[in-house]
Parts: C-alpha cells; structure tokens; sequence
C-alpha cells in the first residue's frame, strides 16, 4: 500500500527540484525526504528518481506515480471537502492570499460580506506575490488565493491547483498625455524589479512594439508607479485595478494585452463550504468538477523565474 504522506513529498519534488527544497517546504530535514522517498520506491517496488551526483530526478515511473498522486491527493480534498459540508455552520480559519492590487480593491467588500454571512470564519489575510502561492496552497498554509498573470507572460497550469476566472483587466500606457506604445519608445520608463511579471510583461509589451524600454526608475507599488508619472518622471504599464485613484495630470491609454485575475484552491476543495462561501463573496460562483484540472486554467507552478512584481 502507497503512503499518501509520502506521495506528497513525491508530488513535491516534482514542483519543487530539489530534496533540500522539499524538506524546507514541509520543515524536514533532506535526509528524512530521502529516507521517505527511498521507502516510496520499496513500496511502488519500481525506481522513481534517477540520481547524478547531489541532484535527483523523476524516472518514467515516478512520473507515472506522480500524476495518480495528484488525482489522490485531490480525491481527500474533495472528502475533506464533503465531512466540512455536514457540519453546521462555518467556522475556524480560513486562510486568504492576495497580490497587494487585490489587497486594496477586491478583497475588503468580500472580506465584509463573508464576516457578515459566516461570522464564526476566522478570516486570515497574506499579502503574497502570486508566484509563491502555489506552494503554500500545495502545504495548505493558505486555504484560497488571489493570483494573476498576463497575455505576454502566461503561466503553465499547476496540476495540484484548480482556479475560478475572477476578472480581466486592460493594461493602459500611463503618461502626462495620450501615446500609443510605439510613441514612448524614447520615453524614460518606470519599471517594476527585474525578474517580476510586471517588468517581463512591459519588457515583452515594448519589445513587440519594436523597441527596448529605456528604464529611469524601479518600482513595485502601483501608487508610487502613477506618483512618479504624475511628476513626469517617466511612463509606464499599469493594470486597471491600479489605475484608481488617477493623479492629477496622468493620461491613461488603453492596450490591447490583458491581466486575468482569478480565484485559486486545491484541486477538490471547490466544494469546501468556506471556499464556496468565499468564492461568492467575491460574486464568483465555484465550478465544482470531479476530475482534476477540468475547473479552468491552473495556477503557475513555483518554479516559474518571475515574480509578479508591482500586483
């Protein structure tokens, strides 16, 4: 018989890479994963990581064994979910991520309407990039999360995850006065940190329009973005969510490029009654399905090199 606990630490390794990066996620040391994973092999009676030299990887078998983990391991959510179901009333955490857009904007309404409707939920709030969600979703340090990508810089579905498409916001040129993109190719530029979806998506955005973008400044908080385009200091791409309220003196120009926002869970917990109720908060009825990764589009797995920046 397969141990689910140790299924898990299979489940992942294959997110994560490395022993060493599976052991801080779950508080082990790397020998106890290696030992965990070595009695996995004993009990699958089959090789599920090829070793060179200090790294591992998954053999054809392990990954055989990893995609039945993902649909195990989604079957007790959906139990889970099924026994919180029968209790009366909710109650007890319920542990909520949030890029720090949504922080300001979609969330206090929701969080409102939930204590209202369910006041025994202990509503627990994280201000989170979205590109460190997936795993704390994976461990269960975070219930539910708001996440986000963009049209120029999608991320590849997260197979232990499911989502509900929430909203898609319009990406604007933000200026002293209206341009399109080709027109701010000797602009200064106001940029979100190197290795954000932010900076890759203006990066990306500027390079289709046929240049580089001339980067001034580096900011991650959309507040400081439009204050420093309100002094003239630059241009910059800023999602609509952002976009309020305007400084005096910024123009706003639309663009064609998207960022999606949307609710993400566990595969199998779409029928948790917080997860529902916080869905609803949120006006986003859950789509439950039984077989995972049929709720839409997945969440972007963590070992994706951008984080997403100014959210």
């Amino acid at each position: 018989m397969l141990d689910v606990r140790k299924l898990r630490l299979l489940r992942d390794l294959a997110h994560l890479g490395t022993i060493a990066a599976v052991a801080e996620a779950h508080a082990y040391t790397p020998s106890a994963v290696s030992q965990q994973l070595a009695a996995l092999e004993r009990e699958a009676g089959a090789a599920l990581l090829a070793r060179t030299g200090r790294r591992v990887a998954l053999t054809p078998a392990g990954r055989v064994l990893v995609t039945h983990a993902e649909d195990v391991l989604a079957a007790l959510e959906r139990a889970t979910a099924a026994l919180a179901a029968t209790r009366t009333g909710l109650s007890g955490p319920l542990r909520i991520g949030a890029f720090p857009t949504a922080m300001r904007t979609l969330l206090p309404p929701a969080l409102v309407a939930l204590g209202r409707a369910h006041p025994g939920l202990d509503l627990c709030v994280e201000e989170l990039d979205p590109a460190v969600v997936p795993p704390k979703l994976r461990d269960g340090t975070l219930d539910v999360a708001l996440v986000h990508d963009y049209d120029l810089v999608p991320i590849e579905p997260d197979p232990a995850l499911e989502t509900v498409p929430l909203l898609d916001e319009t990406i604007f040129i933000a200026g002293t006065r209206p341009r399109d993109l080709p027109a701010c190719r000797d602009e200064p530029w106001i940029l979100a940190s190197p290795g954000t979806l932010c900076h890759t998506m203006t990066v990306r955005a500027c390079e289709a329009a046929g240049f580089t973008p001339r980067v001034r400044h580096h900011a991650d908080d959309f507040v400081t973005v439009l204050t420093f385009v309100a002094a003239g200091q630059g241009v910059a791409l800023v999602p609509e969510l952002a976009a309020a309220p305007l400084p005096d003196g910024v123009v706003l120009t639309p663009l064609e490029t998207r960022r999606r926002t949307r609710l993400a869970y566990r595969a199998g917990a779409a029928r948790h009654p917080a997860v529902s109720a916080f869905a609803e908060s949120l006006g986003t009825p859950p789509q439950v399905h039984d077989q995972r990764g049929s709720a839409g589009e997945g969440v972007g797995a963590d070992g994706v090199p951008e984080r997403s920046g100014a959210g």
